[in-house]
């Protein structure tokens, strides 16, 4: 191959600019509306400015990588793999493999490299998946009709590709300073001491992406522990509240090992929930005792959280004496505290101490109003006071807030029965 004429890869370089600036904005629009992650990543896409462009371009023709389609036999530009980019930022550990298996589904992949994957445990540097995708055909016809005159040729259209990056925030802040600081630079740091702060630098990025996640499954798991026993305790409450002497449905079984730092607060909390969901409510109660009395002891926020967990395994051990004392220390750490409000609002109820209920139920919606199950059980309790009009209302405030099941049901046609009967 001979030299290249800069001036005319520049010039070439330069004419197709809008087209290469409509494709990377197409491309990142299609991974936008792609992608589907719980947090949302950021999407940064680019066109390679001309230097960088030449220079790689040289340095792959220096290694014998150039594309078969050369300067010297076409008057369109020779490509480059990174010619033009998208980098996909994530905050998690968990979402590269997410996004990648996204990409694969709905891209027609060519290569994917694991930028570090080669490195050993004493060693640090650069690390990011980058995938090399075909530009869609929808979006070569898109670019064909928004850009007519302009355009290559078909075969050289589809022969470009687009890189996409996906990287961690951490990875991704790590990459642009190692950039500046390495890359672009004549030339690396020599000095051992120097060196050794940069892998310092990197490998601690690396341990708080990997801190992070585990954050992340602690919550997730968490989340998914609460949810199941909240649904029971519910459940419970509903066949109660039903007059059914009928068991509440069983606990599945949760897993039997928790994954965190043995002895803490957030670990004990997981086991306390994991023998919640299990059944074993005396194993939960001794477990959520310990917290209460861990040292140092655990701020009133804490306390609060964990007094009402309390409860509740006591209120599925049908210790409704105990329930209704854990809840009341709950909202006395944590005057905010509206869910132990509803809860103690619960109990009389199902103790039929229908006022005392609606008092609380009453507390609980001063502080959030927005909470259909409250309004519905303030509703039931007004009925068996007599209140019809109020608990009419209150039936009406939980149907809009979007609960309608046939206990909702039940009870409006109860109250239309009792309007009938005054008329």
């Amino acid at each position: 191959m001979r030299i290249p004429d800069y001036k005319k890869l520049q010039e070439l370089f330069q004419s197709q600019k809008p087209l290469l600036n409509f494709l990377i904005s197409a491309v990142q629009e299609q991974l936008s509306l792609t992608i589907n992650l719980a947090a949302a990543p950021t999407y940064k896409g680019r066109v390679k400015d001309f230097h960088g462009y030449y220079r790689k371009f040289l340095k792959t023709a220096a290694a014998g990588r150039e594309q078969q389609r050369r300067v010297s036999d076409s008057d369109e530009l020779p490509l480059i793999t990174d010619l033009i980019g998208v980098r996909i930022v994530c905050a998690f550990l968990e979402d590269l493999g997410s996004v990648e298996r996204q990409i694969t589904q709905n891209f027609t992949v060519q290569e994917v490299e694991r930028k570090g994957a080669a490195q050993t445990v004493r060693e640090f540097g650069y690390e990011s998946v980058h995938i090399l995708v075909k530009i869609p055909p929808s979006i070569l016809n898109g670019a064909a009709a928004a850009l007519p005159g302009i355009l290559p040729s078909r075969e050289w259209l589809e022969e470009l590709v687009c890189e996409i990056q996906i990287r961690t925030i951490l990875q991704d802040a790590w990459a642009e300073v190692e950039h500046e600081l390495v890359y672009k630079s004549e030339f690396s740091p020599f000095d051992l001491p120097l060196r050794r702060k940069l892998a310092s630098i990197n490998a601690s990025l690396t341990l708080a992406d990997i801190v992070f996640q585990e954050i992340r499954d602690y919550q997730n798991k968490l989340n998914s522990e609460l949810d199941f026993r909240r649904s029971a305790f519910y459940s419970k409450t509903d066949v109660l509240s039903r007059g059914n002497a009928a068991e509440t449905p069983s606990q599945g079984a949760a897993a039997a090992q928790v994954p965190y730092v043995r002895g803490t607060i957030d670990d004990l909390l997981l086991e306390a929930i994991h023998a919640h969901n299990s059944g074993n409510f005396e194993d939960a109660v001794n477990i959520y005792t310990r917290i209460i009395n861990f040292e140092p002891r655990p701020n009133n926020v804490v306390l609060s959280v964990i007094y009402k967990h309390r409860g509740m395994a006591h209120f599925a051990k049908s210790n409704y004496g105990g329930a209704l004392s854990d809840f009341e220390q709950s909202i006395a750490h944590h005057d905010g505290a509206f869910r132990s409000m509803y809860y103690m609002g619960i109990v009389f109820s199902l103790q039929e101490e229908y006022g005392k209920a609606v008092e609380y139920f009453d507390k609980s919606l001063a502080i959030n109003n927005y909470q259909a199950h409250v309004h519905y059980r303030k509703a039931l309790c007004l009925f068996k006071l007599g209140e019809y009009q109020e608990s009419l209302s209150h039936l009406d405030n939980s149907l809009k807030l979007g609960l309608e099941n046939d206990d909702t049901k039940n009870l409006r046609a109860q109250l239309v029965a009792k309007f009938d009967m005054k008329v």
